[in-house]
């Protein structure tokens, strides 16, 4: 049995959902392979169940709105799947060739035909070759998320994004709770500044820091539960990427072009593409959603906007963290010129009366005439306006919302002295960002 369609998509997660929502809507015909369940990591086991873990302040209280919401948001995306255009396979998808694929479902067996097509498959947890992590006590993330009881020791193996999240989680709801990381600073993404600003005041919290530190057998360390948070990885196990001539980059991803075409070799595939975090470009689910669409866009050929360049990124630990463009070591070292303008949660009058006073904002624009910030050493760039925005790391209640805000507004190439023209509502955490660019 051969089934012919105009789109197939492998991964029913944020990227693969929303290519087929988008698709669909454009008239595509489009088929979507799920061999778990739909909404792929990010909704099941990942950024959503966490994030009630986040906001809820007992472990029990985390437990049972996970429960609740979880379920709740899949049947969202799985109505999604349901738009006439969209059939969704149950089932894991493997290559043929570059335009069609099988299922390993007994019941939709055969073959799949489709002008294109689209990986959307997603990551998995990265295991370091540590020995004893085969011990019981050993967990990545998704077996962190199903303990059925508060462990009253939680040693996490990493300091990343997941690993600081659990930290702030889990201390909050009562466990004794040690962080080991190899780096001599927490979340890498992060300006240096900021995170460990953040990091001394999660100290100061309680939680324990063993920075510099390497782990060499899991059986030195002294915890009812470990948890394994040192990253993830592409998923590419079982697709048969072979026929497709595709040599996987050294980090395991797919190569793939701007479009997010597969490339093999020195020429991009022109009917296979790879979205999300198996291409191992952006690992964020709203990276991963306007993958999507300019992929599909590219298939449909329409042209696009979409400044993947600009990607911000939350980190929430509480207070939480948040970032968008370059750290100010990175504008160092690419010799770009740069003014660092400041700005902390304690001067705003709305953070005051949240008893939310832990904070601080760095915002890095280019140089601008005869103004405040504390100038960069770095050579000045001729082909950047003065004054432009080039980034924003913070920490502090509502950082995500605050550097939302920048992120939209480096989209339009916008001036710090634009910047200072714009009204902010009083009294609210954005004037914060105000505060830092009248300096």
């Amino acid at each position: 049995m051969s089934i012919q369609t105009d789109l197939i998509v492998i991964g029913a997660g944020p990227g693969g959902y929303r290519a087929a929502e988008y698709a669909a809507k454009q008239g595509l015909k489009v088929i979507v392979f799920e061999g778990s369940e739909a909404g792929g990591t990010c909704l099941n086991v990942g950024c959503i169940p966490t994030k009630t873990y986040v906001h809820s302040r007992t472990f029990d209280e985390a437990r049972e709105r996970m429960s609740q919401v979880v379920p709740q948001l899949r049947q969202g995306v799985e109505a999604i799947l349901s738009h006439p255009n969209i059939t969704l396979v149950r089932g894991h998808a493997s290559f043929l060739d570059a335009c069609s694929v099988c299922c390993d479902s007994v019941a939709t067996g055969g073959e799949f035909t489709a002008q294109h097509i689209i990986i959307a498959t997603g990551s998995e947890t990265k295991w370091l070759p540590i020995k004893g992590c085969d011990d019981p006590r050993v967990v990545d993330s998704t077996g962190l998320l199903q303990l059925e009881a508060l462990p009253k020791r939680l040693a996490i193996i990493g300091a990343g994004v997941i690993g600081m999240e659990f930290a702030s989680v889990f201390h909050r709801f009562g466990s004794e709770v040690t962080v080991i990381e190899f780096l001599k600073e927490c979340l890498p993404a992060l300006d240096a500044d900021i995170a460990k600003r953040l990091r001394k005041y999660l100290e100061k919290q309680g939680v324990t820091f063993k920075m510099k530190t390497a782990v060499e057998d899991v059986a030195d360390i002294d915890a009812d539960v470990v948890l394994m948070a040192t990253g993830r990885r592409p998923r590419t196990a079982g697709l048969n990427l072979e026929v497709l001539g595709v040599t996987l980059t050294p980090q395991g991803a797919i190569p793939v072009d701007d479009n997010f075409q597969i490339v093999n070799g020195k020429s991009s595939n022109s009917k296979c593409y790879a979205i999300g975090d198996v291409n191992g470009r952006q690992m964020l689910a709203h990276a991963a959603e306007m993958q999507a669409i300019r992929a599909v866009n590219h298939i449909l050929g329409k042209q696009d906007h979409i400044r993947f360049d600009i990607m911000p990124a939350a980190i929430f630990t509480e207070p939480e963290a948040a970032c968008v463009g370059p750290t100010e070591d990175q504008l160092k070292a690419q010799g770009i010129a740069y003014e660092c303008r400041k700005a902390f949660w304690r001067a705003n009058g709305k953070a005051l009366t949240m008893g939310a006073m832990e904070g601080m904002l760095k915002l890095f624009t280019s140089p601008s005439p005869s103004e405040g910030g504390e100038a960069g050493c770095c050579s000045a760039s001729s082909d950047r306006p003065a004054g432009l925005l080039l980034g924003c790391h913070a920490y502090g209640a509502h950082s995500a919302d605050i550097v939302q805000e920048v992120s939209a507004l480096m989209c339009r190439d916008t001036t710090v002295a634009q910047l200072r023209d714009m009204v902010h509502i009083h009294p609210t955490l954005s004037e914060i960002l105000r505060s830092a660019a009248e300096q």
